[in-house]
């Protein structure tokens, strides 16, 4: 009986991999070590009266009473805040899906690595803010990280048995988002619920509004460089609307291999659990006459100035990550809050980042975590300054 534990259980990451843990055996062949959510108290509830684990955690401690009480007689041990979560992260298990969003999942995914475990990384902001010193860790544990972001996990299967050095470029794709064919002009007034519906697939409201201002392929560019060591200027976007090719890799031989599938997260989530093997995926079978056509076009510069953010955090390297993905959680949340408009949050991220280059520091490399955190926090700081707003305005 194989141990799991599932950080972001309540997320859309999280349902897909309980969806297949279910399907899988559940608790008949997984032994459930620790499950943990952000404030939604009730969904966390019932998954962990379903799948019993040894703790449940929520990462919002004033909820933590609430999960008692839900949880009371159960058996379940519970656990509120984010020292419990990395706590959390310190029990042995054999497979941990690190589902958590944003730079709140880094500490734990490097907490869970200490077992020399398998660490299934839906979390692409633990390698956008502290790569090296994740794979680092990685190495210095024997443990493994599998790519469950789709692009990467595609890569990964693309680039399997293959030598790194006869490639010469990657593509990861993008659907292009909600706005993808607006008028550049209308893009000011595009509203949160607007920004919130994604054409292809189904995922959590902060990530469909990333991909709609296609930072969430900004952060994935810089995932692929650090996750496979290849140089940016290998590393190219495609926006593909269909979304049924993920990954690209084309060789020195001019040959391409493509990995194509069905829009659907537990593909990638599927393929982590079951590696090396494959096994019986629950997801729609590729009917390439049934899509009719594929199509690609280069991304648009001016309707997605984050992937030019992204390409100059890898040439400067150190920890500008860091600081890219901070400011734009920040913009994130402000946006959400309707504080912001949807097309302010490049020009948010691009200050802080220009205001810590003429600081300087920004290009050091990161030795430790608490050098990350402390470029974490100085970029939010910075960022809710260039916007006037007090620190309540971002997420907790």
């Amino acid at each position: 009986m194989r141990s799991l534990s599932i950080f972001g259980a309540t997320g859309s990451i999280g349902e897909s991999t309980i969806d297949l843990v279910a399907r899988q055996g559940g608790r008949e062949a997984f032994r459930i070590v620790a499950l943990t959510g952000g404030s939604n108290v009730g969904r966390l509830a019932e998954q962990a009266r379903t799948l019993r684990p040894e703790v449940a955690v929520i990462a919002d401690e004033a909820r933590l009473p609430d999960l008692r009480e839900a949880l009371a007689g159960s058996g379940v041990e519970t656990a509120g805040g984010a020292v419990a979560v990395a706590e959390a992260a310190e029990r042995p298990a054999d497979w941990i899906m690190s589902g958590i969003v944003g730079a709140a999942g880094l500490v734990p995914g490097f907490r869970a690595l200490s077992h020399g475990t398998t660490l299934a990384l839906a979390n692409k902001e633990s390698l956008v803010t502290a790569g090296p010193l994740l794979m680092a860790e990685a190495r210095r544990h024997g443990a493994t990280i599998l790519p469950v972001d789709s692009e990467h996990s595609a890569l990964f299967q693309a680039l399997g048995g293959e030598d790194i050095a006869t490639v010469e470029t990657v593509t990861i794709t993008a659907s292009g988002g909600a706005f993808r064919d607006w008028p550049l002009e209308r893009l000011s007034r595009a509203t949160v619920a607007e920004a919130s519906t994604h054409p292809n697939w189904v995922m959590g409201q902060r990530i469909t509004i990333d991909s709609a201002s296609m930072f969430n392929k900004a952060l994935e560019v810089i995932e692929v460089h650090e996750f496979f060591g290849i140089a940016p200027e290998r590393i190219e976007v495609l926006v593909h609307p269909e979304s049924l090719v993920h990954a690209l890799v084309a060789f020195r031989d001019g040959g391409v291999i493509a990995h194509l599938g069905a829009p659907d997260m537990r593909h990638a989530i599927g393929y982590a659990m079951n590696w090396p093997e494959r096994a019986h995926l629950p997801v729609a079978r590729l009917n390439l006459a049934a899509a009719g056509r594929l199509t690609f076009a280069a991304p648009d510069p001016a309707r997605y100035p984050a992937l030019r953010l992204a390409r100059g955090v890898m040439e400067t390297g150190g920890l500008a990550g860091a600081a890219f993905n901070a400011a734009k959680e920040v913009a994130l949340d402000a946006f959400i809050a309707d504080a912001i408009r949807f097309t302010d949050m490049a020009g948010v991220v691009e200050g802080v980042l220009d205001r810590l280059s003429g600081l300087g520091g920004l290009e050091k490399p990161a030795e430790s975590l608490d050098m990350v955190l402390d470029m974490d926090r100085t970029a939010r700081r910075l960022a809710r300054e260039a916007m006037r707003l007090p620190a309540a305005a971002e997420r907790t």
